[in-house]
């Protein structure tokens, strides 16, 4: 008899991690998809500007804002799971996962869409780029020999770029840490341990 009920006790448990690990995939996926098509349109609307202006200079003090303006949704998303899933408390790992997830969700979509733009529409990007990054350097009044090691970091930049691997690596490490950062503040934030049990007279 005790058999049947430690085992029913389990199923039931069982039954609802399932339902608690389907709560947070949902939050993973609708919350880093929507960061995800953000610091993509980002990266369309920057590529297409550079390419159709030739006195674009870009800005990545406004790249890195759109990417924390994207991944403030790992906020709403771990306060969502907090609030409506998890009784309004969740710790600290707990947070964080969500956040590490929903980060890797959007910077996944992000890579993705780069190896298609890249490959498939502008092959010729790191030419492109670094006339801008030079011409960005010489109106910002480098000097000759700043402008020299600028031309070597674009050619070795350039040199990284004949490698897919690198590719991805590489366009991982722009996004990945400001996420990470921002799945850290979440958890430190939103961190919410269940209120003892008040025992009764």
């Amino acid at each position: 008899m005790n058999d049947g009920k430690m085992e029913s006790s389990n199923f039931v448990s069982h039954f609802q991690q399932s339902k608690i690990d389907f709560r947070m995939k949902k939050i993973v996926l609708s919350f880093g998809l929507i960061a995800g098509a953000i610091v993509t349109a980002m990266m369309i609307v920057a590529t297409t500007m550079m390419y159709s202006n030739p006195e674009f200079k870009g800005n990545d003090l406004v790249g890195y804002a759109t990417m924390l303006i994207a991944f403030a949704f790992i906020f709403v998303g771990v306060k969502s799971y907090r609030d409506k899933y998890n009784g309004g408390v969740i710790s600290f790992g707990k947070a964080f996962k969500i956040g590490l997830y929903i980060t890797l969700v959007a910077s996944t979509i992000y890579v993705a869409v780069w190896l298609i733009e890249y490959y498939l529409f502008v092959p010729d990007f790191m030419e492109v780029y670094t006339k801008c990054a030079m011409k960005r350097a010489a109106d910002s009044g480098a000097t000759a020999a700043q402008l020299q090691e600028q031309a070597r970091s674009m050619a070795r930049y350039s040199e990284w770029y004949k490698n897919p691997l690198f590719v991805i690596l590489l366009t991982y490490s722009e996004i990945v840490p400001v996420g990470l950062v921002v799945a850290l503040i979440s958890a430190l934030i939103l961190k919410r341990k269940a209120k003892p049990a008040v025992a009764r007279s």
